[in-house]
């Protein structure tokens, strides 16, 4: 967030930010050893971070293939016109998909990148029809996933 009420962030911040990213369920008073802060300055400080918008939420890493999804794939998207109207359709109806993890406006030879979860080859072609049926789509290329090498670890602080 970058108003003019947000306070810069300074180094015990920035290990803050890091250590909550990497251990989120890392108790205050293990936080506060770890930044060198007393129990109560370090929860101002992470509720400072909370509502100045730095923290937007917690969550927990969930095991995909465990779950039935361990499946994944890349969806270039084409839109065939590029209209307000499409690209909001698109939009209100990409996010009721429940297998579209990711949904991402792109600038370049084609107008969105989706990341999709599935269990097998079945479910991707169902998948896959959804997408196809929403309006105004001209054409999609799938890549799959064939071994995660780097999955999106948060931002590098």
């Amino acid at each position: 967030m970058s108003d003019n009420k947000t306070k810069p962030l300074d180094r015990i911040d920035k290990v803050i930010l890091s250590t909550l990213q990497a251990e989120g369920r890392i108790s205050n008073v293990d936080l506060a050893k770890k930044v060198n802060l007393s129990a109560s300055p370090c929860l101002d400080r992470v509720r400072r971070l909370e509502n100045e918008g730095y923290i937007e939420g917690y969550s927990a890493l969930l095991n995909a293939r465990k779950l039935n999804y361990g499946m994944t794939a890349f969806i270039q998207v084409t839109l065939s016109r590029s209209t307000s109207s499409s690209f909001k359709s698109f939009k209100k109806e990409i996010v009721t998909i429940k297998g579209v993890v990711e949904c991402h406006l792109i600038a370049g030879g084609y107008d969105y990148l989706l990341k999709i979860r599935f269990s097998d080859i079945e479910s991707y072609r169902l998948l896959l029809e959804k997408i196809g049926d929403l309006p105004d789509i001209s054409q999609t290329s799938t890549y799959m996933v064939t071994e995660h090498i780097k999955q999106d670890s948060g931002v590098p602080l």
